[in-house]
């Protein structure tokens, strides 16, 4: 059945939605199976709904904030007409979904948008099942609202059982224009953050002169925080109540997504463990947790059994913990589950800046120690410098004199350099390591099942992730966006190493458009991702098979980082004409 709410919200595509039961948002049909489709119709405009009680002015997906599920199944193939009533060009981006370059929706990449009044096909043969969704890569649309929950059900039989499935769709939104928040962080990037230090704790600090030199202050969490952001659970902030309904005695799976423009989340259910069974719609040996932390973009299945006397708050916590998402999961809507209270903001620390684990400082001192922390194997490895990445020396090299090859040249985007970024896969994110009950790292993640290629990466390229804060400037090596920077070229099937180097002090979630990333994190098999979240000072490696000839986008899944220049094009090249270079 569908609310009051979302019949109010419908308006005025209410006869089109009602006319089609496939394509009802996920939360409407309330833990009850959603028809699977190979055919969509996805109609984009503009209206005014209510969130958070208050009217919000959105772009909206068939008249509801997300938009509807999509349902449709593995080996399958689907067609989507996305018509576009806005008074600009549109797109969509299927998230983590494997298909050509040309149905990959990215406005200057992969194809020219979608333009005002129109209408675009999208066609393509599904090669994956899980949980994943969709949303615009066009200006701001995503941040006001262009995303929905996307679900690719098996050929065969599910290997995650469960009676019961509730999808959430994690998202931030801001009553203020994104334009105007852009506008803000360019003139001052800690607007927003509501948590700065008095005299007193600057006093109180034997290391501020460090933190004034890297012009950051310890509660720089995030960029945009509940000062402007309400934070929605399927379109619903806080008081809007989201309840999933749930029978006594059912194994329950929640497919849960952060979609927001910014916000990283950390998802609890107070009282009730989660089982961890899938990550970016890849299948995981199942490992039971009681929170863990979403990046931007990725998305977790976990399956829960509640009791069936009582209800459960759902709490998705903004990771600076100036706010939150909440629902309740109860057996009943009569029960109700009170949502705790937000916990202390946490801070940045030293080894937030590079400082940790004994290294040298970070800002061109101890460079030395970079070569005792290399990951392994790396030795006798093709590193010449490709596609305008910077290559790392042989472990075997004697370590350079200040700075190392690889190192970013300094700019004004480029505001620290990090001596010895180290392996923090096995840390729970910030905020996460001092609580008292267990929560999910990277490396607890290991596949069900392995890769297809098992090959030994011939090659790897060192990416740096930089950035002013100060500034708001953001970047891959130093340089912004992809108009006039080199892409990344990866020949046609050759297996490639990817390590990324965070000299930042802030996350970043960064996304491969087109192919799988696999993260060397320590277990047998490796996880796949489409997101992989870098940690402040964090050194991280994947690896890739380029089996997707064509431009991809490669970025930060930060919306406003995106749009600041931390992005490029990996360019894989066609069969042909490596099969002609070889003749």
């Amino acid at each position: 059945m569908i609310s009051r709410r979302q019949l109010l919200r419908a308006a005025p595509g209410t006869a089109a939605l009602l006319g089609s039961q496939a394509l009802l948002p996920g939360w409407a049909a309330n833990g009850q199976p959603t028809p699977v489709s190979n055919e969509f119709e996805l109609n984009i405009q503009r209206q005014t709904v209510s969130i958070d009680n208050r009217p919000a002015a959105i772009n909206s997906i068939n008249g509801t904030l997300p938009g509807p599920l999509l349902r449709m199944r593995e080996g399958e193939e689907v067609v989507l007409r996305v018509r576009n009533d806005l008074d600009a060009d549109t797109s969509l981006h299927w998230h983590g979904i494997l298909l050509p370059p040309s149905m990959d929706g990215v406005p200057g990449i992969s194809f020219a948008g979608i333009k005002p009044q129109s209408t675009f096909e999208y066609r393509f043969r599904l090669q994956q099942h899980g949980t994943y969704w969709y949303h615009s890569h066009s200006g701001f649309q995503e941040q006001l609202g262009v995303y929905g929950p996307l679900v690719v059900d098996p050929a065969d039989e599910d290997v995650v059982t469960a009676d019961r499935e509730l999808i959430l769709v994690l998202s931030d939104w801001s009553f203020e224009s994104p334009a105007r928040v852009w506008s803000k962080l360019k003139k001052h990037a800690d607007y927003y953050n509501q948590q700065q230090p008095t005299l007193a704790d600057l006093l109180n600090r034997n290391d501020q002169a460090e933190w004034e030199r890297m012009r950051m202050v310890r509660s720089d969490i995030a960029d945009i925080t509940g000062m402007t952001y309400t934070y929605l659970m399927n379109g619903h902030g806080p008081t809007d109540d989201w309840t999933g309904l749930f029978t006594p005695g059912e194994r329950v799976r929640l497919r849960v997504i952060n979609a927001s423009a910014m916000t990283y989340f950390n998802f609890r259910i107070p009282g009730l463990p989660l089982t961890v069974v899938q990550a970016d719609g890849q299948n995981l040996q199942p490992v039971t947790v009681d929170e863990a932390q979403l990046g931007v973009a990725e998305t977790m299945d976990f399956v829960v059994e509640p009791d069936g006397d009582r209800a459960y708050a759902m709490v998705a916590e903004a990771m600076d913990r100036s706010g939150m998402a909440v629902g309740r999961l109860t057996p009943s809507a009569s029960l109700r589950a009170e949502a705790p209270s937000l916990r202390t903001p946490p801070q940045r620390t030293m080894q937030d800046m590079g400082h940790g684990a004994g290294h040298g400082a970070g800002h061109g001192e101890g460079h030395a120690d970079m070569q005792h922390d290399m990951p392994a194997g790396h030795a006798g490895m093709d590193h010449s410098q490709h596609g305008g990445a910077a290559a790392m020396p042989p472990a075997q090299a004697k370590a350079p004199v200040d700075p190392p090859a690889w190192t970013p040249k300094r700019g004004p985007g480029v505001m620290n350099i990090v001596a010895a970024p180290t392996s923090r896969l096995h840390e729970p994110g910030t905020g996460l390591t001092d609580v008292d009950h267990r929560v999910l790292t990277y490396a607890d993640m290991r596949a069900r099942e392995a890769f297809y290629d098992q090959r030994e990466p011939s090659r790897e390229i060192w990416l740096n992730l930089t950035g002013n804060m100060e500034r708001y400037m953001w970047s891959f090596d130093g340089e912004k966006g992809t108009s006039g920077t080199e892409p990344i070229r990866f020949r046609h099937g050759e297996r490639v190493r990817l390590v990324f180097i965070n000299h930042t002090m802030m996350e970043h979630p960064i996304h491969l458009h087109g192919m799988w990333m696999e993260l060397e994190n320590g277990q047998q098999p490796m996880p796949r991702k489409h997101t992989v979240s870098v940690k402040p000072a964090e050194r991280v490696s994947v690896l890739v098979t380029a089996d997707a000839p064509g431009d991809w986008a490669f970025h930060c899944h930060l919306l406003l980082h995106m749009k600041a220049g931390m992005m490029r094009t990996v360019q894989v090249s066609p069969p042909m004409i490596e099969a002609d270079e070889n003749a």
